[in-house]
């Protein structure tokens, strides 16, 4: 018997894997490729909400934890995919810069918001207003990230890739059985897919699909992020990933004229300059009304639990809720009612069976 069987292998499932490898436990990770979501990610990191200049939740224990659990997996894999880049937020008026001003006053946005204006001027740009740096920011390239770990995982054989088929499982006494394997607990980590789970359904899971560009701009001189209306990340050889749209509604993957048109406009209120898109993608977040994750075992089944919920900041999220859920499961440390999936349980209890016990 295993200790985890993860199903999913996006940033959730990786995250919860190697958590679990760097305390000793067994595991392995069953994937269907149903979900793309972290691989087309712009995987940035970020502690401020720039639309509303709010602090991301936790945002500062949770850079520590990432920039510590992408260290470790650079070191394991002998590979980059940690990639410290500013991010600037480019001002559109006086009163823009202003609101940056007023926000970096607060105690909280302090450490994240840099006082000084960025006058630097990029070309393919046009910037009379400048820029504000917000520090402690990056890029992770998910799509080399979870290329790399799959392979790693392939070749140490903790990788099954095959259709994941819900009514196998088989609750034990102790642990639970999916056809020939016996593992003591399964994590849910299927992003979008947790609509399809019979155990964690109930849980409001909404799903924001987002379109991205890759575009070729030979004119555009860029080494930063600069993000606006949308962000514009340097890939290197004049190409640059641009994103994103958010949909409430679509629940597709497959990318359309109404977002391809929607990048365009964005992306020309913001470069002088000419552009060709290479390529188009989509993918559904697993978002939350209350933009928190979810975490936690199911009310019934202690050797059920969920990872879910990163929405657009998997990066980030990740390795912290991937400790959190292993430190409930193992140490039985308490979730963050904010993250706990208990916090729905009184609202869709008619879905939830209680023990009586």
């Amino acid at each position: 018997m295993i200790d985890y069987l993860i199903i999913g292998s996006g940033l959730a499932g990786i995250s919860f894997a190697e958590v679990a490898l760097k305390n000793n436990k067994t595991i392995l990770v069953l994937d269907d490729e149903s979900q793309n979501s972290s691989r087309i990610a712009g995987g940035l990191y970020n502690p401020v909400i720039l639309k509303r200049f709010s602090e991301v939740w936790k945002a500062e224990e949770q850079l520590v934890i990432m920039n510590d659990f992408y260290h470790h997996i650079e070191n394991k894999l002998n590979k980059k995919f940690n990639f410290k880049l500013p991010i600037l937020r480019k001002f559109f008026s006086i009163e823009e810069q202003n609101n940056w001003f007023a926000a970096s006053d607060k105690v909280n946005l302090a450490p994240f918001l840099a006082t000084k204006l960025i006058s630097k001027k990029f070309q393919g740009i046009d910037s009379p207003h400048d820029y504000g740096e917000v520090l402690h920011t990056g890029y992770v390239d998910t799509a080399l990230l979870l290329d790399s770990y799959k392979h790693y995982l392939q070749l140490n054989n903790l990788l099954l890739q095959e259709f994941f088929d819900s009514s196998c499982i088989e609750l034990l006494d102790i642990g639970i059985q999916y056809k020939k394997i016996k593992a003591r607990h399964i994590i849910f980590a299927e992003g979008f897919g947790l609509h399809k789970n019979p155990f964690f359904n109930y849980l409001p899971l909404d799903g924001t699909k987002g379109e991205l560009f890759v575009i070729k701009a030979p004119e555009l001189k860029l080494d930063v992020i600069v993000n606006t209306s949308v962000f514009i990340l340097p890939l290197g050889d004049d190409l640059f990933k641009v994103g994103a749209t958010y949909n409430w509604k679509d629940k597709t993957d497959v990318p359309t004229e109404e977002g391809k048109q929607e990048l365009i406009d964005r992306i020309k209120e913001i470069l002088m300059c000419d552009f060709e898109i290479v390529k188009h993608f989509a993918g559904v977040r697993p978002t939350v009304k209350d933009r928190r994750p979810l975490i936690g075992t199911h009310h019934d089944h202690q050797s059920l639990h969920i990872l879910n919920g990163l929405g657009t900041r998997g990066v980030m999220l990740g390795p912290a809720m991937a400790k959190a859920l292993f430190e409930s499961i193992e140490n039985n440390v308490s979730l963050d009612p904010e993250i706990d999936i208990r916090r729905f349980h009184k609202k869709y209890q008619k879905n939830v069976i209680y023990d009586p016990l």
